[in-house]
């Protein structure tokens, strides 16, 4: 934003945006809280969730152990939330959800980022595959076990939703839903989420603050680990005219200074640009109401043209200087053995798991077993994950 912006405020809540009072409700009938809104209460229990702790220890591209200064899915989550809750209210929608689903949007991925998923959709291949969007709902309404009288946390419909299809409609038909990943169509026989349609504008924003943030502080993360230089991102259309901007406002500045202050005004570039496309396509759609969004045959949140291209220029940049570095594809390779060695291990001697697991294993078929393993394992963090292959499989522990 330059210094002549006037800054964005608070806009009166809109029409579109999701409304506390008209609910859908829980799948558990509950009597609702007195000091918070249904969806603050939503934001706090995933909070609470040990599933959401343990991202401080999961891995956005490094390997906990490789620095503390680095990115965790824990300290990307708020980074998205902080994003998501600003856009949310400049555009008069509903703050509370949207950083609700921003901080579950990565509850699902297993340990050791996109590689440990990779590994995990391998062996799971012959019993339905894996989807780390799948599994953060069977996480928030199956695996979380804290409550007296439900498993999982009990979530609105619309947040149950918004977290589902943050990315857009997962099914072209109503009646396709033997084609979701099977989790989800799993959850589908208890609950209809209208896979189909759009998500509700505030999981649109959640899902576009973290674009956002992760390719701004991808960048950080990439500069600062050294596995590329500001000189290599001088022709990246997006990022170059900014450091130039700031090298030359601040010739002296020094170097982790230039990244701060170049990423944090990429951040303030790709909020504006979706903010002005987002009202033009708001004034275009017109929508009366949040079911009108998601009637709609295509999301009113979005990146202008331009910025998009200049989004998957950067993204390619990334893949290559940085997710495929010979120092991130090091451990990205190790990270594939460990959990495919924890895998066929407990689908083979379920008796080395814990004893409550054990207990959720009997008198399941093969499929039945796959799959739990595949929860066990998706919810270690990348420490526990590496601990547990050492103790497994190392002769002198």
């Amino acid at each position: 934003m330059n210094a002549d912006a006037k800054p964005q405020t608070r806009t009166a809540p809109a029409v579109y945006a999701s409304d506390t009072n008209t609910s859908r409700g829980r799948l558990f009938e509950e009597t609702e809280s007195l000091t918070r809104s249904v969806f603050q209460r939503d934001r706090d229990r995933i909070v609470h969730s040990s599933a959401f702790r343990r991202l401080k220890y999961k891995t956005q591209v490094f390997v906990y152990h490789e620095g503390d200064h680095y990115r965790t899915r824990l300290t990307h989550s708020l980074e998205v939330a902080q994003i998501a809750r600003s856009l949310a209210r400049v555009l008069g929608t509903n703050e509370d959800m949207a950083e609700a689903l921003a901080l579950a949007h990565d509850l699902g991925h297993p340990p050791f980022g996109h590689a440990g998923e990779d590994a995990l959709q391998a062996v799971m291949a012959p019993y339905g595959g894996f989807d780390h969007n799948g599994q953060a709902i069977r996480i928030v309404t199956q695996l979380e076990a804290r409550y007296a009288d439900f498993d999982g946390l009990n979530l609105t419909w619309e947040t149950l939703e918004g977290l589902a299809k943050h990315n857009g409609p997962l099914i072209s038909q109503p009646h396709d839903i033997a084609k979701l990943p099977w989790a989800l169509a799993e959850y589908a026989s208890r609950q209809d989420l209208e896979w189909h349609t759009q998500p509700g504008i505030e999981a649109q924003i959640a899902a576009l603050a973290d674009d956002i943030a992760y390719n701004t502080h991808d960048v950080d993360d990439g500069l600062r680990a050294g596995l590329f230089s500001v000189e290599d991102l001088q022709e990246q259309p997006l990022v170059g005219p900014v450091i130039e901007e700031v090298t030359k406002k601040y010739p002296n500045l020094e170097k982790g200074r230039v990244i701060h202050e170049s990423t944090r005004r990429m951040i303030d570039r790709m909020v504006d640009d979706l903010l002005t496309e987002t009202r033009s396509r708001l004034d275009k759609f017109q929508p009366e109401s949040a079911e009108a969004v998601r009637g709609l045959d295509e999301p009113v949140v979005a990146l202008s043209r331009d910025m998009l291209e200049m989004n998957r220029g950067l993204k390619t940049f990334l893949f290559e200087r940085m997710y495929r570095h010979p120092r991130v594809n090091r451990m990205t390779n190790k990270a594939g053995r460990v959990i495919q060695d924890l895998f066929q291990l407990f689908v083979s001697e379920t008796g080395l798991m814990p004893v409550d697991w054990q207990r959720k294993l009997e008198n399941v078929d093969d499929t039945g077993r796959a799959k739990m393993v595949a929860d066990y394992i998706a919810g270690m963090t990348d420490r526990f994950a590496l601990e547990e292959h050492r103790r497994q499989f190392d002769l002198y522990e």
